[in-house]
């Protein structure tokens, strides 16, 4: 079935010398967008003739030269079959994202983690995701040279997260710990430390402690240390020797820094403008490893992660602030129960200066320190020096830079002398006011569409290079 292309698409009107000049057949291109379906039948029916028209748009975006060596018309042409076959995408899983989840998951029995849904779902629809391989072809590329194929996953985890039934089941999904954490619990437990290279968990009395470790990078985030870190924070929580949880950075080498720790740097600039960090890493980020200190492990025997069952095995979180804690960071601090910081230290979120969503900051900093502060760090890059009064209500104990540690160990004590029985249900009860796991939903609804055409903006490569020098930064 026909019908009109949404908003965002291509107007016919213009479309014939679109096409024309970028090279291509005006008469294919107008009969291309003629054929665009309207979704009115079953899913069977849809899912084919959507793979159908994407699979011609495909056909057309692979006439064209690579990015880099397209002419302004070229590039036109090109963006403008990408925004067509976008908005046909939209409306398809406007219909069907249930379905597909569905089909994905064998009717929620199966959880799937967000990249396996989104590349399992190339399969099912041929065209509504990128496949892996074509990932991983522009993955090769710098961050300016790609087309952004990856914006595709962003639209269709932000269709699925908008429907409140399956987007709570991803959710889940998410907070389920990792199988090679599980294949290590045993491990620890008899050794009480795990050393993953990019981080390490060890047990320091009723503690666990897990250190970030990208010493090069002032221990910045990056696709070398997000599974690490994510399978360190699971084997925390699933250690049952410990009561209490504590999260750092290493010590570095920085001529700058040299001998000191660093909480944590955020995301490796240097590695994203090469285009060497995926769409899905922020995915995978805050709805695994932020979302999972903020909410603990959904158990396979569980009933569900959510307040309502108490679904979750969760530990307090306490963070040992060093120096700074800059984007992802800071992103941290909000989840967690405890902060301990350094007098030196400070946080920022330089969200304006690179052009991203600073994951789910939008959502938990004005519960710290009001809208109107929020927006000055989101929006305006306004510096929070850990000890001021805007800090402090990020921070709970501000000591000397040299007895972070120290404090660290008090604190722990403070948590764990009488006991944390009541720990896990306290935490449960203050999410159900503050933040309950369908408001996060809701967020990363948006988040994940938002965050997808932010990575992959002009306007991002621009902020690298005037904020952060990146063009003359090495990897």
């Amino acid at each position: 079935m026909e019908g009109s292309v949404g908003a965002g698409s291509i107007d016919r009107s213009e479309a014939g010398t679109l096409f024309a000049d970028a090279g291509l057949s005006a008469k294919a291109g107008l009969a291309w967008m003629r054929k665009a379906p309207a979704f009115r039948a079953g899913f069977t029916r849809d899912a084919a003739a959507a793979a159908k028209y994407l699979r011609t748009g495909a056909v057309f975006l692979s006439r064209l030269p690579p990015k880099a060596k397209r002419t302004r018309a070229q590039q036109a042409a090109a963006e403008a079959i990408q925004r067509n076959c976008r908005n046909l995408r939209e409306r398809f899983l406007a219909r069907h994202a249930a379905t597909v989840y569905r089909k994905l998951t064998r009717n929620l029995e199966k959880f799937l983690r967000v990249d396996e849904l989104a590349y399992a779902a190339a399969k099912l629809v041929p065209g509504l995701t990128p496949t892996r391989e074509e990932v991983e072809a522009e993955s090769r590329r710098v961050q300016s040279e790609k087309d952004g194929v990856e914006i595709d996953q962003g639209i269709f985890l932000a269709q699925v997260l908008a429907v409140p039934e399956i987007g709570m089941h991803l959710c889940e999904a998410m907070l389920r710990p990792r199988h090679e954490a599980v294949a290590r619990v045993k491990e620890f437990i008899e050794r009480g430390v795990a050393d993953l290279g990019p981080a390490r968990v060890e047990r320091q009395g009723k503690a666990a402690v897990v250190t970030l470790r990208n010493p090069r990078y002032l221990n910045a985030e990056d696709e070398g240390t997000l599974d690490e870190t994510e399978i360190a924070v699971d084997i925390a929580l699933l250690d049952p020797l410990s009561e209490i949880c504590v999260f750092r950075g290493d010590v570095v080498d920085h001529p700058k820094y040299r001998g000191r720790r660093i909480f944590c740097a955020g995301i490796n600039l240097t590695h994203l403008y090469r285009g060497k960090i995926s769409y899905l890493w922020y995915i995978r980020r805050d709805m695994g490893i932020v979302n999972k200190m903020m909410r603990g492990l959904s158990l396979t025997d569980s009933q569900g992660a959510d307040e309502i069952y108490g679904g979750t095995r969760e530990k307090p979180w306490i963070a040992e602030v060093d120096a700074f804690a800059i984007g992802g960071g800071c992103q941290y601090l909000l989840a967690m129960d405890y902060v301990v910081a350094g007098s030196d230290a400070y946080m920022t979120l330089p969200a304006r200066k690179e052009g991203i969503i600073p994951g789910a900051a939008n959502l938990r900093l004005p519960r710290f320190v009001g809208d109107r502060i929020a927006r000055q760090a989101i929006l305006m890059g306004r510096r929070l020096d850990c000890d001021t009064p805007e800090g402090r209500m990020i921070c709970d104990l501000i000591v000397p830079p040299a007895e972070t540690e120290r404090a660290v160990a008090r604190v722990v004590e403070e948590f764990t002398g009488s006991g944390v029985v009541s720990a896990a249900g306290n935490r449960r009860a203050l999410r159900v006011g503050e933040e309950p796991l369908d408001l996060f939903r809701r967020y990363m609804a948006v988040y994940c569409r938002e965050q997808a055409y932010c990575h992959f903006s002009p306007a991002l490569i621009a902020n690298l290079e005037r904020h952060w020098n990146a063009a003359q930064r090495k990897i």
